[in-house]
């Protein structure tokens, strides 16, 4: 039987006296790509921290890629959500999805030959590669956000985590951010954060609804009365149409 890539075991979390995690079962398999959805303050960026090996869990067990997160950290890249940060901070693009190859190779920190190239690749795949030299401060949100995805993509991960990698964006880009992921996912599992069931039911394989516990169901599944429960209100519903 093929070992998880991501798998937990009644894993709880506690900041202080607060209980953000409680008993949290979760196996990934390698290809998939999976949803986490819930409300503010459930858990779903305290679960990906635990994933990255950022947080140490309270109780219970994690793994990823079957070691303790620390420990496979270069194996796995991580989208945050949209950053704050100057507008004027003299960087160009290029070089911040170099930053995703820092501690790679060259122990004295010098990009080498082929991290300049893997940053192109990287640029070429998020389909961003006009924005090379262009100062990070003066791109939009949705071009930001291909930017950091191929920071994430340049160090050549097995899985890729995000949270809520579209918040802040129009629903077009949305759509196409979305589209690229799908294609990723051909190579990649995938974990994603997001606030928006009914959208990312269209790609995703499974939804993960965490609201301090986690129960996953197939998008299929997916009804009003298990949102209500989650939420503790009514979501607009959305009906897809799928291509025959």
């Amino acid at each position: 039987m093929t070992l998880p890539v991501i798998h937990s075991n009644q894993l709880g979390f506690c900041y202080g006296s607060t209980v953000v995690l409680d008993a949290v079962d979760l196996t990934v398999q390698r290809g998939e790509f999976i949803g986490i959805v819930g409300p503010n303050g459930g858990g779903k960026s305290t679960l990906l921290k635990l994933m990255l090996g950022l947080l140490k869990p309270t109780s219970g067990h994690l793994t990823v890629l079957g070691q303790a997160p620390r420990q496979v950290r270069r194996q796995v890249g991580y989208v945050p959500q949209y950053p704050g940060f100057a507008r004027d901070f003299p960087i160009t693009v290029e070089d911040v999805v170099l930053m995703g190859r820092l501690g790679i190779g060259n122990i004295w920190g010098r990009y080498q030959p082929a991290d300049r190239h893997a940053a192109q690749q990287a640029l070429v795949e998020v389909e961003a590669i006009e924005l090379a030299q262009r100062p990070i401060g003066t791109l939009s949100g949705g071009q930001t956000q291909r930017v950091l995805l191929a920071r994430a993509l340049v160090s050549e991960p097995e899985i890729l985590l995000l949270d809520e990698p579209t918040a802040n964006i129009d629903q077009r880009v949305e759509g196409e951010i979305f589209e690229l992921l799908a294609a990723l996912n051909s190579r990649l599992t995938i974990v994603v954060v997001s606030h928006d069931i009914a959208f990312i039911s269209h790609y995703v394989n499974r939804v993960a609804c965490l609201n301090q516990t986690l129960i996953c169901h197939r998008t299929a599944d997916i009804n009003g009365r298990m949102i209500h429960t989650l939420y503790g209100g009514d979501v607009r519903h959305i009906a897809h149409r799928w291509a025959s």
